[in-house]
């Protein structure tokens, strides 16, 4: 097993509802340690850039437009495993689907509000974490 970091984005559905807390207690009952973090409001160039991937889906407009509604919180998470391991803490991005105890079946609204962001891979993972923290953001 392999100690690596991944990302977090604790969405505006969150902050509107003051979950920031409750949602880093479970990363934390998890195993996994914030190793960085800050409060943010996204730009709409920062939320186009970052879900580019989505640009030619027909919710791109609407998921940019949610995720630059508010504050969000973004965070460097670390453990062992900890891609995978976040994503199963995530639950399943449908909160209907999402097993009992995940962040999403807690705390989640709807697949549109759903609580949370992570990284699906490592490679990923630094590619987001370097567009929000640089290297002295983080603990070590």
């Amino acid at each position: 097993m392999a100690t690596e970091r991944t990302f977090s984005i604790l969405k505006p559905d969150a902050t509107r509802r003051n979950l920031t807390g409750a949602v880093n207690a479970v990363i934390e009952e998890a195993g996994l340690r914030i190793v960085g973090q800050r409060r943010i409001r996204l730009t709409q160039e920062q939320a186009e850039k970052f879900y580019e991937v989505h640009k030619e889906r027909p919710f791109f407009g609407e998921l940019v437009s949610f995720m630059t509604s508010g504050p969000v919180v973004v965070q460097v998470l670390e453990g062992e495993n900890a891609v995978a391991k976040y994503r199963e803490v995530m639950g399943a991005t449908n909160p209907a689907q999402a097993a009992e105890g995940t962040i999403r079946k807690r705390f989640a609204e709807s697949v549109g509000e759903n609580t949370v962001h992570g990284s699906d891979s490592a490679e990923n993972a630094k590619l987001e974490i370097a567009q929000f923290f640089k290297d002295s953001d983080i603990a070590a």
